[in-house]
């Protein structure tokens, strides 16, 4: 069943809160978030989902985007702060709270250059271009196109 979601994007010393997912035969890296419950604003959500998978206590900056799938389902991203004597820990998911081979796999802070193209290219979706130190690295990459296997 296909719901509303929630993500965030946290950034310390210019590193993004990463998990590294498996799912789809593929293993993955993209931003902590999940669906939105009944009676749940996407803002509750995304500091629920944040405390579930990272164990971490967060603070919405602003909101960033909102994105709808062709099933009609919107998911919102926000920029959130955490407290700098909080480092994240894996958590889970409770929907996969008995599963034997959970799709989260980890947590971890990650420079922009160190993300697939591929799964970068989601970040810029979720509205990473509306924070000002990863907007001045784009503008900095220059007008060289390219293209993932080219």
């Amino acid at each position: 069943m296909s719901r509303n979601r929630s993500v965030a994007i946290v950034v310390r010393n210019g590193k993004l809160l990463m998990e590294q997912v498996f799912y789809f035969n593929r293993l993955f890296y993209t931003v902590p978030g999940g669906g939105i419950e009944p009676g749940e604003t996407p803002e509750q959500a995304v500091l629920r989902e944040l405390k579930e998978e990272c164990g971490l206590d967060g603070t919405i900056v602003r909101p960033l985007a909102v994105q709808y799938g062709s099933d009609g389902h919107a998911e919102y991203s926000f920029y959130v702060e955490i407290p700098d004597d909080q480092s994240p820990t894996l958590g889970y998911d409770p929907e996969e709270e008995f599963a034997e081979n959970p799709a989260l796999r980890d947590v971890l802070w990650m420079d922009l250059e160190e993300i697939t193209e591929k799964d970068r290219a989601f970040l810029w979706g979720y509205g990473l271009i509306n924070i000002e130190a990863f907007y001045e690295k784009a503008v900095a990459w220059g007008d060289k196109i390219s293209y993932p296997g080219q």
